[in-house]
């Protein structure tokens, strides 16, 4: 197998593969251009967004510094803001909704180093896709971990960090984040309730 194919499978892989580092080159280079881009130009801004990340729906907004580790794992939704010097980890897929808010400092890892002594030593890792939902905020410093999902409507307050699944509708804080309170929507007029 691939170092890729371990990735995929679940498996730990040697994160210093040279495929893998070529990925990370790109990104590295992309995310520069885009830390070095005119804030004040949108269009060149978008432009680099797109090229960097594997899917942008409408409106994707980046703050610089931003950085990732491949970029083509990352997927976005219409009207994405990742404030400034937001940072994912993207060996494994992260998928984002529309209408998600990062605060400054947000760290979203697909990552997770061996758990024993041999296997860091031997560069080796494991990666878990992240997926979040429609109309997330998460907060400032907040961290969200490999293979958690965000459902639609959640607010992850700041400095949490985020180690399972989080159901629609939830506000969660703390180290390790726990549910604080039910949230509503706010429904447009007509609109069915649940």
């Amino acid at each position: 197998m691939t170092e890729q194919e371990k990735l995929e499978a679940g498996l730990e892989y040697d994160f210093r593969d040279p495929v893998m580092d070529a990925e990370k080159r790109r990104a590295m280079e992309l995310c520069r251009q885009l830390n070095e881009a005119d804030e004040t130009d949108g269009a060149g801004r978008e432009k680099l967004i797109r090229a960097l990340f594997g899917a942008a729906g409408k409106g994707p907004r980046v703050l610089s510094p931003f950085h990732c580790d491949n970029g083509r794992n990352i997927r976005v939704g219409d009207d994405f803001l990742a404030n400034y010097n937001v940072t994912i980890l993207d060996r494994a897929t992260v998928t984002i909704g529309d209408g998600v808010l990062l605060a400054p400092n947000v760290l979203i890892t697909t990552v997770n180093h061996s758990m024993t002594a041999e296997g860091r030593r031997a560069h080796l890792c494991t990666a878990a896709p992240i997926v979040i939902g429609n109309d997330v905020w998460i907060g400032g410093n907040a961290v969200i971990l490999p293979g958690v999902t965000l459902g639609d409507n959640v607010i992850v307050a700041a400095g949490a960090v985020v180690t399972r699944d989080v159901p629609d509708d939830t506000l969660v804080a703390g180290v390790p984040a726990k549910p604080v309170k039910r949230l509503q929507r706010r429904r447009s007029p007509g609109e069915e309730t649940q």
